[in-house]
């Protein structure tokens, strides 16, 4: 049996969460244990069920009242809290940032998408000085897939009045770099924003701790597909 000393809420009061270990501080999340389990046999045996905090950070509640021991009550739980160290992750700032960089859209968005277990679009409306109008999601897809067509983007950043925008979306695999399908869109995004007169700074994919910037391709990828158009009026 553990001693009072060294039960996690005693620790914390004494050290600081700090102190304590990922299993001892989902262990006073959780409260208590379950039946023939302590509180800190329950927490370990969820921490190893999703993969650690980063994939508790990923868990629906289905995912979670799987595990013996977590009913729907103490998955909704777990799920909240979370949500909530999420939230407190996102930049809350006085005034509207300037975007300059991808590395400026990174930090904004990845507290708040980069550990989503479905991939989701969207865009970063700003305005003639890059200043952040508003984030905005077009779609919600699956584990690999958010499909979103341009008139979706274009007309939201028209009904919103930016001058510009950031493309985004997260990769819940864990690897940031582009797919072939991820190159196809930006390009067509890119041309069609030429034609609606509003600046595709970048498209910035995310995941929990990385992020790829497809800004420096994007004169190489126009030159491809220029090449491409070109040969098809040859070949027609």
């Amino acid at each position: 049996m553990m001693s009072a000393h060294d039960r996690p809420r005693e620790k914390l009061e004494r050290h600081g969460p700090g102190a304590l270990g990922d299993n001892e501080l989902l262990a006073i999340v959780l409260g208590h244990g379950a039946p023939q389990a302590s509180v800190l046999d329950l927490a370990n045996t969820v921490l190893r069920s999703v993969g650690g905090l980063h994939g508790l950070a990923r868990a629906s509640v289905d995912d979670l009242r799987r595990i013996t021991g977590i009913g729907v009550a103490r998955a909704a739980q777990l799920v909240a809290a979370m949500e909530a160290g999420r939230r407190t992750l996102r930049r809350v700032p006085q005034h509207r940032p300037q975007i300059n960089s991808a590395f400026d859209a990174a930090q904004l968005l990845i507290p708040e998408f980069g550990s989503r277990s479905v991939e989701h679009f969207g865009i970063l409306l700003l305005d003639t000085k890059h200043r952040l109008l508003r984030v905005k999601v077009l779609s919600v897809g699956t584990l690999d897939s958010s499909p979103v067509h341009p008139r979706e983007v274009f007309r939201e950043a028209a009904m919103g009045g930016a001058a510009a925008i950031v493309l985004f979306h997260n990769h819940p695999s864990g690897d940031a770099r582009p797919s072939e399908e991820d190159i196809r869109l930006t390009l067509r995004l890119v041309q069609a924003g030429e034609l609606m007169g509003i600046d595709v700074l970048d498209h910035v994919i995310l995941s929990e701790v990385q992020f790829c910037s497809l800004k420096r391709q994007m004169s190489t990828l126009a030159e491809a597909l220029a090449a491409d158009g070109e040969r098809t009026t040859e070949g027609g």
